[in-house]
């Protein structure tokens, strides 16, 4: 029998165990839209994702202020609506006791491969240089331009992981922090949606971590990778879902 390359597709998507794929898998996914999603994994069903949930850690990606405040070298400007997500998120996890992770990425002060990709990191703008002090435009006084925004502050029971380049468990004790405290499982948030949180989520994939990115408290400064990121995330690494929805089952 004869099959239409859409078809062929979505017969691939659908073969594809531990993902939630989009049903128009071959089709635009339009921003903004809501994702629903096929289930491919009898072990796994929706239902179940409760369960995943709220035994998961989570991770929020470089929510810092040289990529989040207005007028930063490497501004994000939709991070700062996602911010209100995050915030309710870390909430939910905190009074469940569970772990919040959060990443900040650090330039080094000398050149490296990153600069060529990246060169508001060198001088003399400095981007994310640790101690670095910077003013910007939406808040009065100066800050260090690599610390997380004021409004995402860190308590003294969540993790800190300083990473050199865009995945937060290359080269760090990230991995071994969760595994010790007995998590499979991590929810990640954050900045900028198709470099650092991509490389983080596939990362922890690879070390074995049910892992579920956050539409809607992940940002990006293009939205048809955003979008693109998304998708191709679902189809292979993980899950994608709504905060709404991840908070739902928290309650």
């Amino acid at each position: 029998m004869k099959i239409n390359r859409k078809q062929a597709l979505r017969k691939m998507a659908m073969g594809t165990a531990g993902a939630w794929v989009l049903p128009q898998i071959a089709g635009e996914v339009k921003a903004g839209s809501s994702h629903v999603f096929d289930r491919n994994d009898p072990g796994l069903q929706e239902a179940d994702m409760a369960s995943l949930w709220r035994n998961s850690a989570l991770i929020i990606v470089d929510m810092q202020n040289d990529f989040v405040r207005a007028g930063a070298p490497l501004e994000v400007p939709a991070a700062r609506d996602t911010i209100r997500n995050q915030k309710e998120l870390i909430g939910a996890f905190r009074k469940r006791n569970l772990p919040v992770v959060f990443t900040k990425f650090i330039s080094h002060p000398h050149y490296y491969l990153l600069w060529n990709w990246s060169p508001q990191c060198k001088p003399p703008t400095k981007c994310c240089w640790k101690g670095h002090q910077r003013s910007y435009q939406d808040i009065s006084g100066s800050r260090d331009c690599s610390e997380i925004i004021d409004e995402l502050q860190p308590d003294k029971q969540d993790n800190i992981i300083e990473k050199f380049g865009y995945g937060a468990f290359h080269d760090t004790p990230l991995a071994k922090i969760l595994q010790a405290s007995g998590f499979s499982s991590v929810v990640i948030t954050g900045t900028v949606t198709q470099i650092c949180v991509e490389e983080t989520a596939r990362e922890a994939f690879h070390h074995g971590f049910r892992t579920t990115i956050v539409e809607d408290a992940v940002s990006s400064f293009a939205e048809d990778l955003h979008v693109a990121t998304l998708k191709n995330f679902s189809m292979k690494f993980g899950w994608v879902a709504k905060s709404d929805m991840i908070l739902s089952k928290l309650a």
